[in-house]
């Protein structure tokens, strides 16, 4: 097709080579890294939340375009590790940079560089070969001269560290000013390449795990400071009802809490299962939005001893 459509036209017009390749996002968490990636898809794919690693899996949003094709890696967020999860999830961090293609540092506009942004800027500066854009969220926060510092700073903290940025550009996802303009100065620096996803894939993740990650997220709701991270959804089967009228379909899902000790299934469950009934009417309020079909919830809480340290539990639960 292209050697045809390229013969028909005159030299001015000669067709763009389709480009396609992986994006990935990172910054500190609340840095507007997932609000990006809903801004540049269009639709919400990326768990938001103001906590790091709520996303520990690796959600793609595909932006579509008629010359393009740009894929959104999440990473999960960088972070000094404590345990034996918090290393692997860096490992896995590191390595996810290495293999995108274009990476875009998040450095929110109303707030000051601090230590967190460094560290990770040190890391970025180690990987040489991958492209990195800066840029500046949250812009509708601040006025023109606040941003100007910023991006000042941003320009002098890539000179000392020997980072070099591809662009710098400043954004505001919730005005949605400048987001199309991201997405043109990212796609530049992917690599020529026909679309690698078919048009209707807006993010490549199974739908089994979105609907652990939308559990996870209500029942981390109320409760973050009593279990920061130690809650892992599994997904334990996904089944239409069997005997149902087409027009009236029932998609049952089973799915298990873990929690890594017994004193904290009370936590989960609150008084006489008020809490787990609430997790369980949210969520399924959102799985039925994200699969668009009518889901019966069926949550229990199990404890499995001091998952985030054993390895055999958290290849069990999907880490």
């Amino acid at each position: 097709m292209g050697a045809m459509s390229a013969r028909t036209s005159s030299p001015e017009t000669a067709e763009v080579p389709h480009r396609a390749g992986f994006a990935c996002f990172v910054g500190r968490p609340n840095a507007g890294k997932s609000t990006l990636t809903n801004a540049l898809v269009g639709q919400k794919v990326a768990i938001t939340s103001n906590r790091p690693q709520t996303t520990r899996h690796t959600v793609r949003g595909i932006v579509h375009r008629p010359e393009a094709q740009l894929i959104l890696v999440d990473t999960p967020g960088l972070h000094k590790p404590r345990t034996l999860l918090g290393e692997r999830l860096n490992d896995v961090v590191r390595t996810t940079w290495a293999e995108v293609d274009v990476i875009g540092f998040c450095l929110p506009a109303d707030q000051k560089l601090g230590p967190g942004d460094r560290f990770i800027a040190k890391e970025l500066a180690a990987i040489k070969k991958t492209p990195k854009v800066a840029v500046v969220t949250k812009t509708d926060l601040v006025d023109s001269k606040t941003l100007a510092e910023q991006l000042i700073a941003i320009d002098l903290l890539g000179k000392e560290i020997g980072l070099e940025w591809a662009e710098i550009v400043p954004v505001s996802a919730v005005g949605d000013q400048q987001v199309g303009l991201l997405a043109d100065l990212l796609v530049p620096l992917l690599p020529e390449s026909p679309p690698l996803y078919p048009e209707g894939d807006l993010t490549d993740e199974p739908e089994q795990v979105m609907v652990a990650e939308l559990i996870r997220e209500a029942a981390l709701e109320g409760v973050r400071d009593e279990l920061p991270h130690s809650i892992a959804v599994v997904v334990e089967e996904m089944l239409p009802r069997e005997d149902r009228p087409a027009d009236k379909p029932l998609l049952d899902i089973h799915a298990n809490v873990y929690i890594e000790r017994p004193s904290q299934k009370g936590i989960i469950i609150g008084p006489k299962g008020k809490r787990l009934k609430e997790v369980g009417t949210k969520s399924r309020k959102h799985i039925e939005a994200l699969l668009g079909t009518p889901v019966f919830l069926d949550l229990h809480v199990k404890v499995a001893k001091d998952w985030q340290r054993d390895p055999k539990q958290l290849r069990k639960l999907g880490f």
